[in-house]
């Protein structure tokens, strides 16, 4: 299983697996896709299965002053196919994306995860660790 950068030719895979993610009233167009690849900083991985994109997440590598300047990453929209969950290839794009945070010189990866999705497990045995911070959230009306 090879992981790799996603690319706008991509957009009819990555639409389908936002789609599992969200409702279709909260999944932006082909524009705004293009808007999070082209933006400095920010990955969407993926992982490819017989020609179609079946599991990625999208990593941002930010600027910090702290850890001696060094930068972390931020981990979002994590979604792998339902009929491909279980399989190994929500475990592949995780580590891709964590081997590109420490390339990129990244001193941690972070993420939030809904309580409701039951996804903890899955990243604790990726490598997450949940005790040592508390995650948080504050949400505004759009």
């Amino acid at each position: 299983m090879t992981v790799r950068p996603l690319a706008m030719a991509d957009w009819a895979d990555a639409q389908g697996l936002y789609l599992e993610l969200a409702s279709s009233e909260t999944v932006a167009g082909a524009a705004q896709f293009e808007a999070v690849l082209s933006h400095p900083g920010t990955t969407i991985f993926g992982l490819e299965q017989e020609g179609r994109v079946i599991s990625m997440a999208t990593l941002h590598v930010l600027p910090n002053v702290t850890h001696d300047g060094h930068p972390y990453g931020l981990v979002e929209n994590v979604v792998t196919a339902a009929r491909a969950r279980g399989q190994g290839a929500g475990r592949a794009v995780m580590t891709g994306l964590a081997q590109a945070a420490q390339a990129a010189g990244c001193y941690k990866v972070m993420l939030l995860t809904g309580q409701a999705r039951n996804a903890r497990g899955f990243y604790e045995a990726v490598g997450f660790i949940a005790d040592e911070k508390w995650g948080m959230i504050q949400r505004f009306e759009i």
